[in-house]
């Protein structure tokens, strides 16, 4: 039995109106359990100490490590076109936004 070499399925998304605006986050904050990561975006105003959930994705481990592969992927892919992204905080210890967990962060 001869084995042909699968092609990609293509999938047809569509991408409603509202959905098109996106939704700008500039925090998120990660959960999980044993069965689900749940990410729960959100943005912070300065000034203003209180924010809500504007957005939450609930995913099985298996697609947040995908989806954190494909992020990955297109960090590099977006570096080699337009170069190094710097992150806030690199110079100043001070950060604002996506954080990884675990990470204290300096009070000066």
């Amino acid at each position: 039995m001869s084995q042909h070499p699968q092609s990609p399925q293509q999938i047809n998304v569509e991408l409603g109106e509202k959905e098109a605006e996106g939704i700008y986050a500039n925090l998120v904050l990660i959960s999980h359990s044993s069965a689900e990561f749940v990410l729960d975006f959100t943005r912070m105003v300065p000034g203003v100490p209180k924010t809500k959930v504007y957005s939450r994705i609930i995913m099985t481990p298996q697609h947040a490590k995908s989806l954190l592969k494909a992020l990955s992927e297109n960090i590099e892919k977006f570096e080699k076109e337009f170069g190094d992204i710097r992150s806030f905080g690199d110079d100043s210890g001070k950060s604002f936004g996506f954080k990884p967990q675990g990470i204290e962060q300096e009070k000066k």
